[in-house]
C-alpha cells in the first residue's frame, strides 16, 4: 500500500528534554486536583445513595480512565504531538474530526479554570480566617483572577519552573490527605472517632445491592474526578523520552489517583458514616466539601488539631493552584500545535526565544479565561456551578473520540499479537464505548430540570452550557476555514498517516 507522506511539520520550538518520567507524572496527578476532587465528590456519591457502597464506584470508575490511558499511551508512542486529541483524532478521522476534538478539549479546560480560579480565591480567604469575606462573590472573584493571571506568568516561565512549583504543590497536597487519612483509620480502629464511625470492610469495595439507577448516577459522578491525567502527555514534546515516558507516566499516574482516592475516600466513610446528620457523609450540608467538615472532627481542637486543620485548607487550595497551572500548560500546548499544523492563525504557535514556551498560546487561553472565569462569577454563582458540571460533557467527548481513534489508527495491526489486540483494540474500544454511553446518560440527566442550579426553558442548565459551549465549535471552525485551507484539505496533517522518524509506520 502506498501513502503519500505529509510534509513535515517544523520544531515547535519547545524545550525538549526538559522533564523526566516523574515530573510528567507529578504534572498529570497536579492536573486532577486530587484534593479538591474528591472533597467537593464523595458527599453527592454518598448523596447518590451509595452509602459505604461509595468506595467501590470510585474504585469501579477507574477502569475505563484505565482503558483510555491505555490508547494515550499507545497512540503517543506512534505519534509524540502536544496537540494529542487533535493531532490523533485528524489522524483517525479527518481535519474537522480533529479541529473539532481541539475545540471541545479547550472548552473543557476553559470551563475547569473558572472552578479552579474560584476555589483559590475562596480559600485564600480561609487560610486566613476570613470566613465573612469568602462569601462575597467580588473580593473571592478579584483574589481569584490573581491567581490565574501568576499561574499563566508562571506556565509562561518556563517548562522547569513550572515543573518544580508543580512538585511542591502536589507534595504539600499528598502528604496532607495520607495524614488526614492515616489519622482518621487510627481514630476510628482505636474506637476514638465516635458513635458516627465504623470500622472498614472489603464488601465497601464491592457495588452488590445498590439499583441501577443509583449506580448510573455514581458512576457519572465518580468518572470525572479521574479527568486531568492526560496532562502528562501534553508535555510529551519536552521530556527526555518523548515517545514512551509521558505515556507510562498518563497510567501511572491513573493507578495513583485510585489509590488515593481510596484511602481519603475510606478513611472518609469510616470516621464520618453515612448519616444525614452532623459530619455524616449523608448530610447535603457536607457535600460541597466534605474534607473541609471534617477536618476539625479528625485531628481536634487542640493546637496541633487547628495547625493540621489549617494544612488541611493549604491542601485543598494547593489542588486548585497546581491544577490551575496544570490546566494552562496543556490548553496553550493545543493551541501550539494546532497552529504549527496549520489549523488556527499563524500567531498562536509562536515561542518565546528564552523561556521556549507557547508565548502567545499561553496568554492567549488565560486572558480567555479570566474573562470567562469573571463573567460566569458576577452573572451568578449558579450559572458558575452548573459551567463547572458542564465538563463532564466535553471529557466525555475528548475520551470517546481518543480512545476509538486509537483502534481505528491500529486497526491493521490489531490482529498481529496478543499485545496489539487487548492494548491498541480491545481495551481502548471497550473505554471509548464506556465514554460514549456515559456521554448519553449525562446529557438525559443533565437535561432534567432538577439536575442542576438553573434551568432554561425547562432544559437543566448543565445540559444547555454544555450543548451550547460545545455547538460554539462550528461556527468558529467555519470562521478559520478560509485562513487554514490547507489544513482541512487534508494536505498539513494527512488522514492515514503516523510518521515515526519520517518513516510511515501505520497506514491507515
Amino acid at each position: 500500500m502506498t501513502v503519500a507522506l505529509a510534509p513535515a511539520v517544523p520544531e515547535k520550538g519547545l524545550r525538549g528534554g526538559a522533564l523526566g518520567m516523574v515530573s510528567s507524572m507529578v504534572i498529570g496527578m497536579s492536573s486532577t486536583a486530587p484534593a479538591y476532587s474528591i472533597a467537593a465528590t464523595l458527599g453527592l456519591i454518598v448523596l447518590a445513595g451509595t452509602g459505604f457502597k461509595a468506595a467501590a464506584f470510585v474504585l469501579l470508575s477507574f477502569v475505563p480512565v484505565l482503558f483510555v490511558a491505555v490508547a494515550f499511551r499507545e497512540l503517543n508512542t506512534a505519534e509524540p504531538d502536544c496537540g494529542t486529541n487533535f493531532t490523533w483524532a485528524a489522524r483517525a478521522f479527518g481535519a474537522h474530526a480533529g479541529w473539532f476534538t481541539g475545540w471541545v478539549v479547550t472548552v473543557a479546560q476553559l470551563l475547569v479554570m473558572s472552578s479552579q480560579s474560584a476555589l483559590t480565591g475562596r480559600y485564600t480567604l480561609l487560610l486566613f480566617g476570613a470566613s465573612g469575606a469568602a462569601g462575597n462573590r467580588w473580593v473571592t472573584t478579584a483574589i481569584g483572577a490573581a491567581w490565574l493571571l501568576a499561574l499563566c506568568w508562571l506556565c509562561y516561565r518556563g517548562i522547569e519552573v513550572s515543573a518544580r512549583a508543580q512538585w511542591i504543590l502536589l507534595g504539600v497536597e499528598l502528604v496532607v490527605l495520607v495524614l488526614f487519612s492515616v489519622v482518621a483509620l487510627v481514630r476510628v480502629f482505636d474506637g476514638t472517632a465516635g458513635p458516627q464511625a465504623s470500622v472498614p470492610r472489603l464488601d465497601w469495595l464491592w457495588p452488590g445491592g445498590v439499583g441501577a439507577g443509583t449506580a448510573v448516577s455514581a458512576v457519572l459522578l465518580a468518572v470525572f474526578i479521574y479527568w486531568g491525567w492526560e496532562s502528562s502527555l501534553s508535555v510529551n514534546e519536552e521530556s527526555a523520552d518523548p515517545r514512551h515516558a509521558p505515556g507510562r507516566a498518563a497510567v501511572l499516574s491513573t493507578v495513583l489517583l485510585v489509590l488515593n482516592y481510596l484511602l481519603v475516600t475510606v478513611a472518609a466513610l469510616a470516621f464520618a458514616g453515612v448519616g444525614t446528620e452532623g459530619i455524616g457523609l449523608g448530610n447535603e450540608a457536607n457535600s460541597d466539601d466534605v474534607l473541609a467538615g471534617l477536618g476539625g472532627a479528625v485531628f481536634g481542637d487542640g493546637a496541633g488539631g487547628k495547625l493540621l486543620g489549617v494544612l488541611l485548607i493549604v491542601s485543598v487550595l494547593t489542588s486548585g493552584a497546581a491544577t490551575s497551572q496544570a490546566t494552562i500548560m496543556p490548553a496553550a500546548r493545543t493551541t501550539l500545535s494546532m497552529a504549527s499544523h496549520g489549523a488556527l492563525p499563524r500567531v498562536f504557535g509562536r515561542v518565546h526565544p528564552k523561556y521556549r514556551t507557547p508565548s502567545v498560546a499561553t496568554w492567549a487561553f488565560g486572558l480567555v479565561s479570566l474573562a470567562v472565569y469573571v463573567l460566569l462569577a458576577l452573572v451568578s454563582d449558579n450559572v458558575l456551578s452548573d459551567s463547572v458540571d458542564a465538563v463532564g460533557l466535553t471529557i466525555a467527548i475528548e475520551y470517546t473520540m481518543t480512545a476509538l481513534a486509537c483502534v481505528w489508527v491500529f486497526r491493521r495491526t490489531l490482529f498481529a499479537s496478543v499485545r496489539n489486540f487487548v492494548l491498541r483494540g480491545l481495551l481502548p474500544f471497550v473505554g471509548g464505548v464506556f465514554f460514549l454511553a456515559v456521554l448519553v446518560f449525562a446529557l438525559v440527566e443533565y437535561a432534567k430540570p432538577d439536575a442542576g442550579e438553573t434551568t432554561v426553558f425547562g432544559i437543566g442548565g448543565v445540559a444547555v452550557i454544555g450543548v451550547v459551549s460545545i455547538v460554539l465549535g462550528v461556527p468558529l471552525m467555519f470562521a478559520v476555514h478560509r485562513a487554514c485551507r490547507d489544513f482541512f484539505a487534508g494536505r498539513r496533517l494527512p488522514r492515514g498517516v503516523v510518521r515515526r522518524d519520517g518513516d510511515v509506520i501505520e497506514p491507515v
